[in-house]
């Protein structure tokens, strides 16, 4: 269905939220109030969707997250299953509270662990949770011991920003490979959190500034609207892209081709479980109707 709507007939990875219930209620979360819902995949809608993506769409990988997947119940059955039968590239995205047994039983099937945080110590955990800081090191710690790759993801804020960089020096000493830098959109728990916006473009200018000439080993990936100028206007190429990198499945089936679309109920597709197909829900506000770009990321 979205080869035949949107010409798209390879998407290289699935970002599949298991489940909105988490253990943190982060100030800056996208899902909003919707991290008290209870829809989430069963194991076999998600071995289903798995299986659909990489035989009908080539997909290759798949990054689960949530809520917090690692709450899941079904967490290491869906790891196995996308390793050893689809043979795809398993990523995790968490918070790292507390996952040390699930993460030990799983690190044979994984890829690579992406922890979530927002600044060093105190600043982190005023964002997300207490003690959640120590928490992530201790869980990037187990990793390297693991064998597991690691690496992170912070969304940028106010609060923030000026740790952007001592938190990169942090992550490379426990043997983190990748840090990526998110823009913070005011949609779910941000859009009651406005002075988390960083309102002075100019120090976005400032931190790439230090990025590049701080001597880091870690990868550090950018989300181009953390510029002066905002994102480039990316063209599509004629008759629309035959391959994306990304789509993303919400608890409820809802399908999002964009990360700016990400939480505004804007998706035109919708993977409906019970029937174990993909569907087209056009509607006038979808991401197709309105053209919403993607994130542009590049490497600092």
């Amino acid at each position: 269905m979205i080869g035949e709507v949107a010409g798209i007939h390879r998407i290289r990875m699935l970002y599949l939220q298991l489940l909105y219930r988490c253990n943190f209620n982060c100030l800056h979360c996208f899902h909003g109030e919707r991290l008290q819902h209870a829809d989430a995949f069963s194991l076999q809608e998600a071995i289903n969707l798995l299986t659909l993506m990489h035989h009908r769409y080539g997909t290759e990988a798949v990054t689960l997250l949530g809520g917090e997947p690692f709450v899941h119940k079904d967490l290491p059955q869906v790891v196995r299953y996308a390793k050893q039968q689809l043979g795809l590239q398993v990523e995790i995205c968490t918070n790292g509270y507390r996952i040390e047994r699930r993460l030990t039983e799983i690190a044979p099937y994984l890829d690579f662990l992406r922890v979530s945080l927002e600044g060093i110590g105190t600043t982190n955990d005023q964002i997300r949770k207490l003690g959640s800081y120590q928490g992530v090191l201790s869980a990037l710690d187990l990793a390297r011991e693991l064998g597991v790759r690691t690496g992170a993801t912070m969304t940028v804020t106010s609060r923030n920003i000026d740790e952007v960089l001592p938190l990169a020096r942090t992550l490379q000493d426990f043997g983190a490979r990748q840090f990526k830098l998110h823009c913070l959109r005011p949609v779910g728990n941000a859009a009651d959190h406005p002075e988390l916006l960083v309102t002075d473009p100019v120090a976005y200018t400032r931190l790439r500034e230090q990025l590049r000439a701080a001597d880091l080993t870690i990868e550090v990936v950018i989300d181009e609207d953390l510029s002066a100028d905002g994102a480039p206007e990316i063209c599509a190429p004629a008759g629309g892209p035959r391959e994306i990198e990304r789509i993303e499945a919400d608890p409820r089936g809802a399908l999002t081709m964009s990360c700016k679309a990400v939480g505004k109920d804007s998706h035109a597709f919708w993977y409906d479980k019970l029937a174990n197909r993909v569907i087209h829900r056009p509607s006038a506000t979808d991401e197709l109707t309105l053209a919403v770009p993607d994130v542009v990321y590049s490497r600092v």
